[in-house]
């Protein structure tokens, strides 16, 4: 049986185990709600958005829904709530359905119930269900947030006992025009791989202008930091220029200098003012510079490549257009705390600037989180290419020992290898993982470096890892104690890393496979990194996380 008829046949036996739950009876012997008397619609909903859910009762219920959800008075996200419905009753709820699976649960308990259990993190809830729905987490109801708002969950050990659950189908949209081997499957939503991609295309473009002043091409490369450098500055135009298309009405362009009298390039910062939390600002950011070419030796020369790159379109204009796909997303949802989307000057460098930025933060602002974009799209799904075949620049040592390349999942500050130091940002990015972004089979959580735990892990696919050593922007965050969770894929495995040969047409030949074509698995890939920032965000405003050891 293959791989989608075995998912389809599975929740059908789901669909009939969440109807047949309320026969049976709690351990105290109150009698489990019949999941039948729920109706939700529409069914199928749509994977992605913000959407609104109708739900009616045949019979008094209190329903969980363990989703992000708006609030109707405020319009800001919530983690999760609850709705209490009497016989007969009807609600409407606006609810981000989940954007990488097929399957949407709520659970169902008696009126007035205090607690709920939940699944693990690293699993789904369909396997969960499949699995007898036994729990060792809860989440306990408490109060609104804001007065005549949504209730609120909050972790709980008490789980409350036994509860029927009922099941929707999802469905994500193929964007008109796209094919599934050129991204389709993963081309809608507020956020996507596809959107993400096509800045990627706009920015690496190499096709020739002779008219262009900046580098000679349609696109933005020689990103190289430093005074005066062309491409980098006509590249932070561009940016300035997206950010304000938006609706950023506050864009600044921060310049530092490293060495007295020898100015750096700036990073480029979009400010959104939180509506309850000014003075507590959540930065998500990327590094727009690229490693300048110091040895340019043509490699059709049968020469080294040399240091260096023209284009950097995975290292780090995927990270760059992965917060411009995120910041346009973000721009019309309010939040409590204020927002800033920068993309980093001479990251590559020595983190100068993001360093130079966290210098000059002022003294009434706090940081609650960071998230960080630093290289992605060699990862999970691709695998490992035979090292016969040769690629497009004319080169062929690819690494076929690797079966897997890592989607990495790195949180900090860390301060040692053996023990989980931020447990609760762990938790949140394996929640996630687990199910709304569809990658429960491949995830493992890993203490410390990779190394040899990650082959002991068996080479899964996703890694949450915690490290002592941070390598790129996230560093400086983690010097003024911010909690920070960061993306990224294959680091000094990836042949082109640094090298002249780090291109589109160079990422989409690595991730071709048996499966999938390059173009899909690279599109798929960024898609999972641009819906993990962006509900990591959404899940952050609501609820920081705090450096545990503080």
């Amino acid at each position: 049986m293959g791989r989608v008829e075995y998912h389809a046949l599975l929740l059908i036996l789901l669909f009939l185990n969440a109807s047949m739950v309320g026969c049976f009876a709690n351990d105290d012997g109150s009698e489990i709600l019949d999941a039948d008397a729920l109706n939700i619609a529409p069914d199928p909903l749509t994977a992605g958005i913000f959407q609104s859910v109708y739900f009616k009762a045949d019979e008094a219920m209190r329903v969980l829904i363990p989703y992000l959800v708006l609030q109707p008075t405020t319009g800001y996200v919530q983690n999760g709530t609850v709705l209490d419905l009497g016989e007969n009753e009807e609600s409407e709820i606006v609810i981000l359905i989940p954007p990488r699976i097929d399957s949407f649960v709520v659970l169902i308990g008696e009126p007035g119930r205090e607690y709920f259990p939940i699944r693990e993190g690293n699993i789904s809830w369909a396997t969960w269900i499949e699995s007898g729905m036994k729990a060792s987490r809860g989440v306990e109801i408490i109060s609104s947030e804001f007065e005549n708002n949504l209730l609120q969950l909050s972790n709980s050990t008490e789980t409350g006992g036994s509860v029927s659950v009922k099941m929707a189908s999802i469905i994500r949209p193929i964007a008109a025009s796209v094919s599934v081997e050129n991204g389709g499957m993963h081309s809608t939503g507020i956020v996507s791989g596809f959107e993400t991609f096509n800045m990627l295309s706009v920015l690496s473009d190499e096709t020739t202008d002779p008219f262009d002043t900046c580098d000679g091409a349609k696109g933005y490369l020689n990103r190289w930091a430093g005074m005066g450098s062309p491409g980098y500055e006509c590249g932070a135009d561009f940016l300035v220029a997206e950010f304000t298309e938006y609706g950023y009405d506050n864009v600044e362009r921060h310049r530092f200098q490293y060495i007295e009298g020898n100015p750096e390039a700036y990073n480029i910062c979009a400010y959104k003012e939180g509506y309850e939390y000014p003075d507590e600002w959540m930065v998500i950011g990327a590094h727009f510079d690229i490693a300048p070419i110091i040895a340019p030796t043509p490699v059709d020369m049968g020469a080294p490549r040399g240091y260096g790159t023209r284009v950097g379109a995975y290292d780090n204009t995927v990270g760059t257009s992965v917060v411009l796909n995120m910041a346009e997303a973000m721009f019309d949802i309010p939040t409590r705390r204020g927002i800033v989307f920068c993309l980093w000057s001479s990251e590559e460098g020595g983190k100068r600037g993001s360093i130079a930025w966290v210098d000059d933060i002022p003294d009434e602002i706090t940081i609650s989180n960071y998230i960080n974009i630093d290289m992605g799209g060699v990862n999970w799904p691709g695998n490992g290419t035979p090292s016969d075949r040769v690629g497009p620049d004319g080169t062929g040592s690819y690494p076929a020992s690797q079966e897997n390349w890592p989607f990495r999942v790195y949180i900090g500050p860390d301060t040692e290898e053996d023990v989980i130091n931020q447990p609760k940002m762990v938790y949140l990015a394996e929640w996630l993982a687990g199910d709304a972004l569809g990658v429960e089979e491949q995830l493992a959580v890993l203490n410390g470096e990779l190394g040899a735990a990650w082959a002991e892990a068996g080479e899964p696919g996703i890694i949450i890892n915690e490290a002592t050593t941070a390598r790129s922007d996230h560093a400086s965050f983690q010097a003024i104690d911010t909690v920070t969770v960061g993306f990224g894929g294959l680091v000094d495995g990836y042949d082109c890393y640094h090298q002249t040969c780090d291109t589109i047409d160079e990422m989409i030949y690595w991730m071709e496979n048996d499966h999938a074509s390059g173009m899909q698995n690279l599109i798929n890939s960024v898609d999972l990194m641009t819906w993990y920032g962006t509900m990591i965000f959404l899940h952050l405003d609501h609820q920081p996380i705090l450096n545990s050891y503080l």
